[in-house]
């Protein structure tokens, strides 16, 4: 069985060039030595037959000698042959081991020339011993230049060479760290670079120091894309950490939410812990939906207005990023001036009272005489004795009316000064609207006036209280009806639109139009000549107690369009109970 090949120490394309170039040179000294030692035998041989033949008798002794002659001369032989193959194995390992020896050397220095790390070599006297072919390129100066300088080294920065002896003389001591020196050079065409210098010793094969070994890569770029990333990570940073909105980033893990990252606000509300992220979800763990909701904390005792957003971390995870605005001095406000308007309100509607009191006076006094006229005309007749019944009752009928009228009065102006708070609660709008149109239909039919609905499929419940808000769309109703006694158009329309949180409720009709409409919710201001003026600003007070809106536009058709609003209802949660629950605002 044939022995495997062996196999080179350094199996590369040097050591095979290294080996074409001394094969067939190894083994021409043994061959030529054997070749002249063949011919130096065959001269001896022939003289020897020469002689024989020249002498005639020979003595024993002398046949004896040329018998052990021969000997000698075969052993020599035998010995000079062996002695020629020994030189022969041994020159040829010498060229083998030369061979292996040129290729190491070759590969090394072709791996030194192919680095692109600097190599540089200091003896112990800090002479330049030895330079790569990557130092040469990365200072601009060739190797007759470097090797056997000593300081200060051309490529030292003018100026600072002081600077530089010490980090020399730092690198001689053996003392530089294991994570390098940071220094910075000067190349020949007067630019400079920032290099990284790691230093090592560098030891004899008898493990004596004969100098120190260094390194040096080019840090140039890698340092300024470096430092214009930290200074982006601190300007991002010092806008995260000074805005006063609470920003936390977490991530969903077996355990719970992982906190990945807070900044200063958040963390002085909630602390470093996932808690106040947490809380601030109010129970929307898998909604990743961009809207924004408000947020009590307990933990805080604060309103926050929170966005929540999905968004790719780092490492690959989908996390939650939270923005969290602190409220509360605005819920405040807004407490504060609700209130305020509630006083301002009050004090209006007491102001009014005054005025009030006259257009009472003035507004009582004629039924208040008819009534009067009335009963002395009944009594006047039933005295005389000609008192006929048909005119006694038509008189006390006429004072029954006058009668009913200044209730009326009294009870309209009553209900205005009347300050309640409405009862809210869940109502459908297509209830409300069913009952202010079974009412308003007597007025219309007698009007001959049609009332159309137009309201959506579907439509979410609001938070109201049905008997004001039949009240007010009842008035407007019949403000359309009114208005359109003497049109041609007889239909009054009356729209519904879902305009989410808020639901539209729109009355549309084609009567005379608004003759001013600046003055059309003041109080006591009508177009009636026997109104009161209380009806329209009783309804936007009743809507603005809703937190809706109630205004009123011309309509392009000719007409009027009054519009209010009214929020929608939260969404019940599932365990919540689907009956309407009263909310006392």
């Amino acid at each position: 069985m044939a022995s495997p090949a062996k196999k080179s120490l350094i199996p590369t394309t040097f050591y095979d060039q290294a080996r074409n170039n001394r094969r067939g040179v190894y083994w021409l000294t043994p061959v030529v030595v054997l070749v002249l030692y063949l011919c130096v035998m065959g001269v001896f041989i022939w003289l020897q037959r020469l002689h024989n033949d020249s002498v005639m008798f020979v003595s024993i002794d002398q046949e004896a000698r040329q018998q052990r002659l021969m000997m000698v001369v075969v052993a020599l032989s035998l010995v000079i042959v062996f002695s020629l193959l020994a030189l022969w194995r041994y020159t040829r390992f010498r060229t083998r081991a030369e061979s292996a020896l040129i290729a190491e050397t070759g590969f090394r220095r072709a791996m030194e020339n192919s680095m692109s790390t600097g190599m540089r070599v200091f003896d112990m006297q800090g002479r330049i011993a030895y330079v790569n072919p990557a130092f040469c390129r990365m200072i601009g100066w060739n190797e007759a230049d470097l090797i056997g300088r000593t300081t200060p080294f051309p490529y030292w920065l003018p100026g600072r060479h002081a600077h530089h002896q010490e980090t020399l003389d730092l690198l001689l001591s053996g003392r530089t760290p294991s994570s390098g020196l940071e220094v910075e050079a000067q190349r020949r065409d007067g630019s400079r670079f920032t290099a990284r210098m790691y230093v090592s010793p560098l030891r004899d094969p008898n493990g004596e120091q004969i100098g120190w070994m260094t390194s040096m890569t080019d840090i140039t770029e890698p340092k300024r894309i470096r430092e214009a990333l930290t200074a982006a990570h601190e300007r991002f940073m010092t806008v995260l950490e000074g805005l006063d909105d609470a920003i936390s980033v977490v991530a969903d893990t077996t355990e719970g939410l992982e906190l990945l990252f807070a900044n200063r606000t958040y963390r002085r509300f909630f602390g470093a812990q996932s808690s106040g992220h947490a809380e601030l979800l109010g129970g929307r763990l898998g909604r990743f939906t961009d809207e924004t909701v408000e947020v009590f904390s307990k933990s805080a005792q604060r309103w926050f207005e929170v966005h929540h957003r999905m968004l790719a971390w780092t490492d690959g995870r989908r996390v939650r990023l939270q923005v969290a605005r602190d409220i509360t001095e605005r819920r405040q406000h807004e407490e504060a001036s609700r209130v305020q308007q509630e006083k301002i309100q009050l004090t209006s509607r007491l102001t009014t009272m005054g005025e009030m009191a006259s257009s009472l006076a003035h507004e009582l006094n004629q039924p208040l005489t008819a009534i009067s006229n009335y009963n002395m005309g009944a009594v006047a007749m039933i005295k005389s004795g000609n008192a006929q019944t048909e005119v006694v009752l038509e008189a006390l009928s006429k004072a029954a009316s006058q009668a009913e009228r200044a209730g009326k009065i009294i009870s309209r102006i009553r209900e205005f000064v009347k300050r309640s708070e409405p009862r809210r609660q869940r109502v459908t709008v297509t209830r409300i609207l069913e009952n202010a149109i079974s009412f308003a239909d007597i007025d219309a039919r007698k009007r001959q006036v049609d009332i159309e609905k137009h309201v959506p499929d579907v439509l979410p419940e609001v938070m109201a209280d049905p008997i004001l808000i039949e009240q007010v769309l009842l008035n407007l109703l019949k403000n359309g009806i009114e208005a359109m006694e003497q049109s041609e158009y007889r239909i009054l329309h009356v729209v519904v639109t879902d305009q989410s949180p808020l639901v539209e409720i729109a009355v549309i009709d084609r009567g005379h139009g608004l003759r001013d409409p600046e003055r059309l919710f003041e109080p006591f201001y009508s177009t009636k000549s026997e109104g009161l003026g209380m009806g329209l600003n009783i309804c936007r007070t009743i809507i603005e107690s809703h937190h809706g809106r109630l205004w009123a536009a011309a309509n392009p058709e000719g007409g009027t369009i009054f519009r209010f609003t009214l929020p929608c209802a939260a969404p019940l949660a599932p365990d919540q109970p689907t009956n309407s629950q009263e909310l006392h605002a």
